[in-house]
């Protein structure tokens, strides 16, 4: 649910980027406290490094793109 309560979270219906963050606020032992209390309730430092891997991710996934495109010329 989000921090309000109001309606639950849908990971099916959410976008790619969106599915990132929670996947990698997952793999940082944060997701329970995302899920609690919302985005709000993380430091800077927590924020900070959840956007830095989700920015990593897209630019490997970028370069993975750019790679089957090259290999498919």
């Amino acid at each position: 649910m989000t921090k309000n309560g109001n309606k639950p979270i849908s990971l099916d219906e959410m976008e790619k980027e969106d599915l990132t963050k929670y996947e990698i606020a997952q793999e940082l032992g944060l997701l329970d406290k995302v899920l609690k209390e919302g985005w709000r309730s993380l430091s800077s430092k927590e924020t900070g490094r959840i956007g830095g891997l989700v920015a990593k991710r897209r630019r490997q996934e970028d370069g993975e793109m750019q790679e089957q495109e090259t290999d498919k010329e």
